[in-house]
């Protein structure tokens, strides 16, 4: 890890326009010795002692401007290559049996009363990239630790089954069952890297585009930072992202790389597979994409290493003394590249090499079948490893490797190239035929002619096994692997949740401060404080977590150089290397990527870490869903926190601030548990099961998603008849009606519980109506809960019917039932089915705006006096009270009048 001071600083280069010429004679010497060298020897020549003054510059620590782009050509000079070390021969065969056995196997999966799908061309470009990796450099995890972190482009998936069945990871009949995970277990394969499909093989799901970079960007911090306080030693673990071209025109693929070189991970490696193709066409065909990538990264502070021509283009660049090659190269868009990889050797020749008399002679003496395989460098071995290489041993920056190659690479002439090759997927019979020829394996044409082309596998004894056996021996075992090495975490005693559940007396407390209360217990705990890590998109004090901040501190790897503006407070702004607290900046997509990388450390370092998301509610599933998927699929664990939850309990802030969904968003999620408690003694109980369930024994691979309010109330003091399973399980009775004769029943979770507590209140003083309150922890579990019963239920009609939990829990209560959130209608409605007689619901559908607390409730008619009536209509309709009475309470509580609403609290920020 490169020091402080061996870092970019954080203003990269740039000359100051302002500071006065002191020696103007000297400015004009050398402004007349560029003129000189411009008239005398042309501009190329003067563009290239340009060049050689700016990297002497470099050199010497002198501030110039950082050049943004450079020539289209390699970055490794053919001098500077270093020594290949593997046996090229071996590992063209390796390639060539791995290359044939992806194909093929995508092409099988075509078969009648099968078809479904696969991909094929974006293994053929990037082959050679992967083998590299595979054969020099990923580490396995063998030897105890992580290993190297490799994000695998999702639609090269079927090279890497390829490559796993030849060193018999695979056999024939799970290449055979790619993409048929259920009627073909337990031989299936995923589609793409899924963990949750495949835990033993993937660790990182990366086909959904652009989550791959930015994941990988944040788990070369988390490695960082794990070693920074004593966690794992990540020392040797490097992070390797695999992504395409096309891939990053997604603003997650490019949003977050200045942290990346910010920090100096020096750890991480992205390589760009630029086969100028997206998935339906060129990526810029009038532009050049790996020029403007190149300007992209290097403004952003990255080391780029551009592999774009192989090694039969370096004796064409070395008589380039004029510099007319590269001006071709540089002037040449990418489309018509596509088209050159696409056309013959003539066409090249007239069209490329045609128009200026010193490209004609440089190739006079070539053959068009020599100018045909005229390649890029990306399907070049000596020229990757040289790439990698340099690479791992950059110090101070990431680095990006911009890797040119051609989509669908030694497929044929019916792939290479075509802008439709990425949705092309079975190979016919010439195509075979070419294919194996160009890969020279013995194959008859017999077996190509009748039934399904066959896989090749050249014999476990063979050279070319050996080989590859021995490679990954010496780098450390299999890539990839997931291994769970972790080993349950000790629990927290119940004196760590006490303070919580004795409530908060007189003082009014919101459930987003209890729960930060029980965090800072928590977090004194012998056994696993330090483990927690706490995430936060710039919104820690907003939440009341600043009381964190001189013990926790903030993780910075160059610690605070900068004396505090706040320093003289007690809850001043602490930086530290050695910090807890992840502070991530106004970047949702970037703490979720925090958030999976430190959930997943249990089984990427064996090293159990507790991460604790908070945020605002509306900017979770709602801004960052997909990213929730990825930390399902990848079996994340951890804690997010929906802050300042609900559609009414922030009205100040207006439409884009009120959520009244996400619990809905939530419910989606088959990896989430999510709760919407009511008070501290709920959370209490909710965040014990959570550490149970995904850090004690037996731990399962979910994580729990809380949404707690800004809105003070009075705390109550855990009962002593507490209902603990049905907390924890979704709905327990609060507090039994004790007054009226009419029974009815309320369901209320969050922050509307107290909303409902009220109105039971004032069903008995003014209505006669006995009203027993429910608190519904999780309106989600109690759906999922009965979702599983009826599908047991189905498939097992001879054995006893299982019942809902949640018809079992109110089947002695009687009705009528309204549930009131504040949340839209469709979250509670999830259990409308099971409640065992009628159901209604209040909610807060349709856009929040901004106003008085009161004012919002009620016009969203979820408040006390809209409960009561609600209750009211429901009893009207079972001929349990008079219909007159309904129009009563409606002038009574002026429920047509938002205006005359209490209008409640103030509705702050925490």
């Amino acid at each position: 890890m490169a020091s402080g001071s061996d870092r970019n600083p954080i203003i990269i280069g740039g000359l100051p326009s302002q500071v006065p010429d002191f020696d103007p004679e000297e400015t004009q010497e050398w402004l007349d010795s560029l003129d000189a060298a411009v008239d005398e020897r042309g501009r190329e020549r003067a563009r290239y002692l340009m060049l050689r003054l700016i990297e002497r510059a470099r050199e010497k620590r002198v501030a110039v401007p950082e050049m943004r782009s450079t020539d289209y050509v390699n970055t490794i000079a053919t001098k500077d290559e270093p020594f290949f070390p593997g046996n090229e021969e071996i590992e063209r065969k390796i390639l060539n049996a791995t290359r044939w056995n992806a194909a093929v196997m995508v092409s099988r999966a075509q078969r009648p009363g099968i078809g479904v799908g696969g991909h094929i061309a974006t293994f053929g470009s990037s082959a050679s990239l992967y083998d590299v990796g595979f054969n020099h450099f990923f580490r396995g995890k063998d030897g105890g630790d992580g290993g190297d972190q490799v994000y695998f482009q999702g639609h090269a998936s079927p090279g890497i089954y390829a490559r796993a069945f030849l060193l018999d990871r695979l056999s024939e009949r799970h290449l055979d069952a790619f993409r048929q995970e259920k009627s073909k277990a337990p031989y299936g394969l995923s589609s793409y890297p899924h963990p949750r499909m495949m835990p033993d093989f993937w660790e990182f799901p990366t086909v959904s585009m652009g989550l791959g970079p930015i994941s990988a960007i944040y788990q070369a911090r988390m490695n960082r930072y794990m070693h920074a306080r004593g966690i794992a030693d990540t020392s040797k673990s490097h992070v390797w992202a695999f992504l395409g071209d096309g891939e990053m025109d997604e603003p997650e693929s490019l949003g977050q790389l200045s942290i990346a070189a910010r920090e100096g991970l020096d750890n991480l490696t992205f390589v760009v597979n630029c086969n100028l193709q997206r998935l339906d066409g060129p990526v810029r065909g009038n532009g050049k994409i790996i020029q403007e990538l190149e300007s992209v990264f290097r403004g952003a502070g990255w080391n780029v290493i551009k592999l774009v021509w192989d090694r039969s283009w370096d004796p064409l660049l070395a008589q380039d003394r004029d510099g007319v090659l590269v001006n071709k190269l540089n002037t040449t868009p990418d489309g018509q590249f596509q088209t050159y990889a696409t056309e013959t050797g003539g066409y090249i020749r007239e069209n490329f090499f045609g128009g200026d008399h010193r490209l004609r002679a440089m190739v006079e003496n070539m053959t068009d079948d020599q100018i045909l395989h005229l390649g890029r460098g990306g399907h070049d071995h000596r020229k990757v490893y040289a790439a990698f290489k340099a690479a791992k041993e950059h110090q101070g920056q990431p680095t990006v490797i911009l890797a040119q190659t051609i989509k669908g690479w030694m497929l044929g002439p019916s792939f290479e190239g075509r802008n439709a090759t990425h949705q092309m997927k079975k190979l016919t019979v010439s195509d075979l035929k070419h294919f194996r020829d160009r890969l020279h394996l013995p194959i008859p044409d017999s077996e190509l002619e009748s039934g399904l082309p066959p896989y090749y596998h050249p014999g476990r004894d063979s050279e070319e096994i050996q080989y590859m056996h021995d490679r990954r021996r010496e780098l450390g075992g299999y890539v990839p692997t997931r291994v769970v090495r972790a080993k349950p975490l000790a629990q927290p005693d119940d004196k760590t949740y006490a303070a919580v559940r004795k409530g908060s007396g007189q003082q009014q407390v919101a459930t987003t401060m209890a729960f930060v209360r029980l965090l800072k217990d928590l977090m004194r705990d012998k056994e696993i404080g330090k483990r927690f890590v706490l995430i936060a998109p710039d919104e820690y004090r907003t939440f009341g977590m600043d009381a964190m901040f001189p013990s926790a501190k903030i993780y910075n790897p160059l610690g605070q150089t900068y004396e505090s503006v706040d320093r003289d407070l007690l809850l001043s702004y602490k930086e530290s290397p050695t910090g807890q607290m992840l502070h991530d900046g106004i970047t949702e997509a970037g703490c979720t990527a925090s958030l999976i990388a430190a959930g997943s450390a249990y089984a990427t370092h064996g090293e159990p870490l507790i991460p604790v998301y908070v945020f605002y509610s509306m900017f979770g599933f709602q801004r960052t869903g997909d990213q929730f998927w990825q930390m399902a699929d990848q079996m994340s664990r951890g804690f997010v926190l929906g802050a300042t939850a609900g559609r009414t309990t922030l009205t100040g802030e207006g439409t884009q601030h009120a959520d009244g969904h996400s619990q809905l968003l939530a419910s989606t999620n088959p990896g989430c548990v999510a709760y919407d408690p009511a008070y501290g003694y709920e959370i209490a109980h909710i965040v014990k099961d959570g550490l149970r369930r995904m850090y004690g024994e037996g731990a399962e691979d979910v994580f729990y998603y809380l949404t707690v309010y800004n809105e003070p109330i009075q705390q109550p003091a855990e009962p002593e008849d507490v209902d603990v399973e049905g907390i924890l399980r979704g709905i327990h009775l609060l507090k039994r009606g004790e007054a009226g004769t009419v029974p009815a029943q309320i369901m209320a979770s969050g922050v509307a519980v107290p909303w409902a507590l009220e109105a039971q209140r004032i069903l008995a003083d003014e209505w006669g109506v006995k009203a027993d309150v429910w608190s519904a922890t999780s309106w989600n579990e109690l759906r999922r809960d009965a979702v599983e019963a009826e599908e047991h239920n189905l498939l097992h009609p001879e054995e006893e019917q299982r019942v809902p939990y949640v018809t079992r829990k109110l089947s002695g209560a009687e009705g009528p039932f309204v549930a009131v959130s504040d949340w839209m209608r469709s979250v509670p409605d999830q259990i409308a089915r099971w409640v065992p007689g009628t159901y209604q619901s209040l909610g807060g559908d349709g856009f929040g705006f901004a106003d008085t607390r009161g004012a919002a409730r009620r016009f969203f008619h979820v408040d006390t006096q809209s409960i009561v009536l609600a209750v009211l209509t429901e009893l009207a309709k079972e001929g349990k009270v008079d219909r007159g009475s309904l129009k009563q309470a409606i002038d009574r509580y002026q429920l047509l009048d938002v205006s005359a609403a209490d209008p409640g609290s103030a509705g702050g920020d925490a």
